[in-house]
């Protein structure tokens, strides 16, 4: 492991807007034990770069084309689960959190956080350690867990872009009256009026 024999600690970045990622790449830089050796736009090019570069810390946005972070870091776990996943968010939303922790990422973290304590984090999670925003972790405690069950969050997923029930349960290989019965249920456990609500809701808590 890079810290544990001194070496540079080789990282690479995944943030979909290149001038965050760029200056973010920068502020990195000036550490003198790091080194961003990859960096990719996309969620579904972070394994093959991450292989490609041989890293040994992933900083992953959430909130990406092609896969979000969350889901590119169990992606990651899968198949390069020697590499550290730090997710670094501008998102602070507490079911966020739980989700990423559940994907197997070792961190995470705002990005309005200074650099140092991104830093400081990659230099943690080689220990050993999970490293988590204090106040973010006190919210998720508070808000509890996702009442959404898998179904139900790929139901309203799906919804999201107005799709009317057939359409769903085509793309979903479900009936309408599953896809009702799904849509009913989210929209009720959101505490919403109607679906798109419901969806505004489960965004706003990092549910979906």
């Amino acid at each position: 492991m890079a810290e544990e024999t001194g070496a540079t600690v080789r990282v690479l970045l995944a943030e979909d807007q290149g001038m965050v990622r760029e200056a973010l790449a920068a502020l990195l830089g000036l550490e003198g034990d790091i080194e961003v050796v990859a960096q990719v736009g996309r969620g579904d090019e972070v394994v093959a770069a991450a292989a490609a570069a041989e890293v040994d810390v992933a900083v992953l946005d959430i909130e990406m084309p092609g896969m979000t972070g969350i889901e590119a870091a169990a992606e990651l776990r899968r198949v390069r689960p020697a590499t550290k996943v730090v997710i670094a968010t501008t998102f602070g939303r507490p079911g966020y959190l739980r989700r990423a922790m559940e994907s197997g990422a070792d961190a995470f973290l705002v990005k309005d956080a200074p650099a140092s304590e991104l830093a400081e984090a990659i230099r943690r999670v080689l220990r050993g350690e999970r490293v988590i925003d204090p106040t973010l972790a006190a919210a998720a405690l508070a808000e509890g867990a996702n009442p959404l069950t898998g179904r139900e969050r790929d139901v309203l997923a799906a919804a999201a872009d107005g799709s009317v029930n057939a359409d769903i349960a085509q793309r979903l290989h479900l009936s309408e009256g599953t896809v009702r019965n799904y849509l009913s249920m989210a929209i009720q456990k959101t505490g919403a009026r109607n679906r798109t609500e419901a969806v505004r809701v489960a965004r706003e808590k990092g549910w979906l």
